[in-house]
């Protein structure tokens, strides 16, 4: 039976008794009913695994004793930055979860002309909490121990307008060139991926004025959720530590 990996929102010990957070042993006494004497892997994002075995499991209440620190990072070598326009229902969570999965550093909900999400601030809030929970959820099944930041909400124009030294794409079906035809190497980039309805020809236009690279994936239009996979997948055989 495989370990579970859980994550810490603070910094660990090598060694020691700690308790759990509220999230964790929520989800190690209440969720998964384990008991004292069984194993856990815990990571706190500072790219270090922590085996340690359950001393107390209540149900609100779980304590470990920690064993031992091990460097281990499983990053890419792609730092990659995501700018998503929101997308509706569970699209984005999708969307969140897959990225974090296939190494993404860091995640930017936008909000574009043609975003199909209207919620007020407080609402959106509450989504970025739920959003991180997500990246951590997918950390701890795929064996990252660095969590990626999902930044606030921002508007796309905004978020264009960063300073930032790497390459910038966007994507683009009427683009002239494709992911593999860029040229190598490159450590850093940008990617912005457009709502259901894509990017207003403003918009477009917007972005060539912040230098983003307009890149196409191949002659098919795929929806939002499946262009970010398709289109972060092929920057990791590219350029990261996929293939």
């Amino acid at each position: 039976m495989r370990v579970p990996r859980i994550f810490h929102p603070e910094t660990l010990p090598a060694s020691g008794r700690v308790p759990l957070s509220d999230d964790a042993a929520n989800h190690v006494g209440r969720v998964m009913r384990m008991q004292p004497g069984q194993e856990i892997l815990l990571f706190d994002g500072s790219n270090a695994e922590f085996p340690a075995v359950i001393t107390e499991a209540g149900k609100k209440h779980v304590e470990v004793e920690i064993s031992a620190r091990f460097e281990r990072s499983v990053e890419s070598p792609l730092d990659l930055h995501l700018g998503q326009v929101i997308s509706r229902g569970d699209k984005m969570e999708f969307t969140i979860q897959k990225s974090v999965e296939l190494g993404v550093n860091s995640i930017t909900p936008l909000i574009s002309e043609r975003c199909g999400v209207k919620l007020t601030q407080d609402r959106f809030d509450k989504k970025l909490s739920q959003w991180q929970k997500i990246a951590i959820s997918a950390c701890e099944q795929c064996g990252r121990n660095v969590v990626p930041e999902i930044r606030p909400v921002m508007k796309l124009e905004d978020w264009c307008a960063e300073e930032f030294d790497g390459l910038k794409l966007n994507l683009h079906p009427r683009a002239q060139y494709s992911i593999n035809t860029l040229p190598a190497p490159v450590t850093r980039v940008r990617l912005l991926i457009g709502p259901e309805g894509g990017l207003s020809e403003q918009e477009i236009s917007m972005t060539e004025t912040f230098r983003f690279s307009e890149v196409l994936l191949g002659p098919r239009v795929l929806r939002t959720e499946t262009a970010a996979m398709t289109a972060i997948t092929a920057l990791q055989v590219r350029f990261g530590d996929l293939g």
